[in-house]
């Protein structure tokens, strides 16, 4: 066995010892102020749907002959948008102004030979059914010939035509789509936790269309369905108020933000980032708080809903006015010292 001598021991020893590890550098985070929360904002993706839109369609069976618009043509009120063959109907409408006519006059010459006790009473009634329904007749041609054409029922655009002339068309078949090209509906999907809250007095709304991003258009609620089918949620509608149409264009299909604005019951919540939750896998939600020490701790919170594009509501576990870290949440352990960059 090799042996060493007692002075090599020695000089070992005394390179082998103990040296006191470096202190760590405070970690830089970014922080924000807690603060407490009276309303809670919720933000959906919405659409502009059209205040009038309508299909048109021939009350009777024909020939189309003509349609003088197009995709995108906009049309005033009583403006032709489509036509039938109406031969047929004015043929019609001839025959029974002519029978109409007749029965007038027979009418006529019975009321002056009951002046003179020539008929009876009943003779001259039955004259007078004869003509109503003559008249009747007449009528509904004339009816049935201004079915054959189709005018708009307000000014607007035509988004669409479904036939072409002279293709033959059958009664309630649509021909024409026409909507109002200046909108004030907006339509978004809310979900099953806030159609309570749509219809109180203490609710308020707001729209910002991609189109307009620095306006906040000021909205009351329109409607909104209390049922709903499919499990997406429940279509809603709002009701633009206040709109300066000659400065801001808004037409149906522009994509906005509709922002519904509730009162919070828990006057103990607070708003926060969503960058500040720290979730590790199966163990909660938490958030770090930054003491006066300038030395983190972490606290476990119940997180509520979100309160807008990238806030959400923490019910227990932050207090207002306390710090917590919005960046840098998953480079941290209890105790480390943080320094707060601006």
């Amino acid at each position: 066995m090799r042996r060493f001598s007692p002075i090599i021991l020695l000089i070992l020893s005394s390179c082998g010892g103990s040296t006191t590890p470096e202190e760590q550098p405070p970690v830089p985070v970014k922080c924000v102020v807690a603060t407490s929360l009276e309303y809670v904002e919720r933000d959906f993706a919405a659409l502009s749907t059209a205040d009038d839109a309508v299909n048109l369609a021939f009350k009777i069976a024909g020939r189309v002959v003509d349609i003088p618009v197009a995709k995108g043509q906009l049309v005033a009120r009583g403006e032709l948008l489509a036509e039938l063959d109406s031969r047929d109907v004015e043929l019609q409408v001839s025959a029974s102004r002519a029978a109409y006519r007749e029965a007038e006059s027979r009418l006529e010459r019975a009321e002056r030979l009951l002046e003179h006790n020539a008929i009876s009473e009943q003779e001259v009634e039955s004259v007078r059914s004869a003509t109503a329904q003559a008249e009747s007749a007449y009528r509904n041609a004339l009816d049935l010939l201004a079915d054959t054409r189709i005018v708009a029922p307000f000014a607007g655009i035509v988004e669409r035509t479904y036939v072409d002339a002279f293709q033959r068309v059958a009664s309630g078949e649509t021909v024409v789509r026409l909507v109002n090209p200046v909108s004030t509906t907006v339509g978004f999907t809310a979900p099953e936790n806030l159609i309570s809250e749509l219809a109180k007095p203490t609710t308020h709304f707001r729209v910002r269309f991609d189109a307009y991003p620095d306006v906040d258009f000021r909205a009351v609620i329109k409607s909104f369905a209390r049922t709903s089918s499919d499990a997406l949620g429940f279509p809603t509608s709002l009701r633009l108020t206040d709109v300066d149409t000659a400065l801001y264009r808004i037409s149906p299909g522009m994509t906005c933000i509709a922002t519904v604005i509730t009162p919070e019951s828990d006057r103990r919540a607070v708003s926060l980032p969503l960058t500040a939750i720290y979730a590790p896998m199966g163990e909660g939600d938490y958030v770090w708080v930054v003491g006066d020490d300038s030395r983190v701790e972490r606290n476990r919170v119940t997180i509520g809903g979100p309160t807008g594009l990238g806030d959400v509501v923490v019910l227990e576990g932050v207090d207002a006015g306390d710090r917590v870290v919005v960046a840098g949440v998953y480079r941290l352990t209890d105790g480390d010292e943080v320094k707060i960059v601006q």
